[in-house]
């Protein structure tokens, strides 16, 4: 893993209208490094991705790509230097089969006629070097499930090369299964030297694939974690800014009721 960041964000705020959306947050992302971003609802992350993605530029503060700084000011600068953003909604068209999704916009030709071969053909590599499972990759994007669809919408965005990856909620609404096919295919984007930025409400799935998370609450960082190093309850302190959590309540409950019950049965 480099140690000069891909990506760095410092001094960062954007606002709208009365609300301040965020408040010189910052935030740095390695290439082979998943980085989760997470905080309550309005803290702040999506507006982040969002920011760097140039779908709301910043209105102060600095960003760096590749140890330079650079000005995203809409989408395509994003893209231009190696950004990727998978939206919630995928924006998949869901009468189109695989191959079509893939290349849509993107359409290979020869001789101004669309290639269905070269396009086929690669999107069988790609998916088959990501481990990416479908039935067909001619079979309309409506019929793969939850998993599927996420997975497809992941590949289509690395046929840019980019450097950097920005999911937002890659996991929401899917089941166990298809959780772990997404998280799997996080790992594997990992393993070939991107950097990626989580968007996820579940601490479990940070668990399972972030090497740091950083915490944002009310558009302030509000601490940034090795994941190796901290616990599940650091991260929900640093989430609420509560003396204590859920968690550690019930943990005093039941050492107080221990303690009650070894004072009754006696030595």
């Amino acid at each position: 893993m480099s140690e000069v960041p891909v990506l760095l964000l410092s001094g960062v705020s954007k606002r709208f209208g009365a609300v301040q959306a965020l408040s010189d947050a910052s935030l740095q992302v390695r290439a082979g490094e998943v980085v989760a971003l997470v905080g309550d609802n309005g803290a702040g992350k999506s507006t982040m991705i969002k920011t760097i993605a140039g779908v709301d530029p910043a209105d102060s503060g600095e960003i760096r790509f590749q140890d330079r700084p650079v000005s995203i000011t809409k989408p395509h600068d994003a893209t231009a230097l190696g950004i990727a953003t998978i939206y919630q909604d995928l924006a998949l068209c869901d009468n189109l089969d695989v191959v079509s999704n893939l290349y849509l916009g993107k359409e290979m030709t020869q001789a101004t006629v669309l290639n269905e071969i070269a396009m086929e053909r690669s999107a069988t590599e790609l998916l088959t070097t990501l481990s990416v499972q479908i039935p067909s990759i001619r079979v309309p994007v409506a019929s793969l499930s939850g998993g599927q669809r996420q997975s497809v919408a992941i590949a289509r965005s690395l046929l840019g090369e980019p450097k950097v990856v920005l999911l937002d909620e890659p996991t929401a609404a899917l089941g166990v299964a298809q959780t772990a096919q997404v998280l799997d295919l996080i790992e594997r984007l990992r393993d070939r030297g991107l950097g990626i930025v989580l968007i996820s409400h579940n601490l479990a799935d940070v668990r399972a694939v972030a090497d740091r998370v950083t915490v944002l609450r009310l558009g302030r960082n509000a601490g940034d974690f090795v994941m190796a190093d901290t616990t599940q309850e650091e991260i929900v302190h640093a989430i609420t800014g509560a003396a204590d959590n859920v968690a550690s309540r019930r943990q005093a409950r039941q050492s107080a009721v221990d303690l009650e019950r070894a004072k009754r049965e006696g030595p």
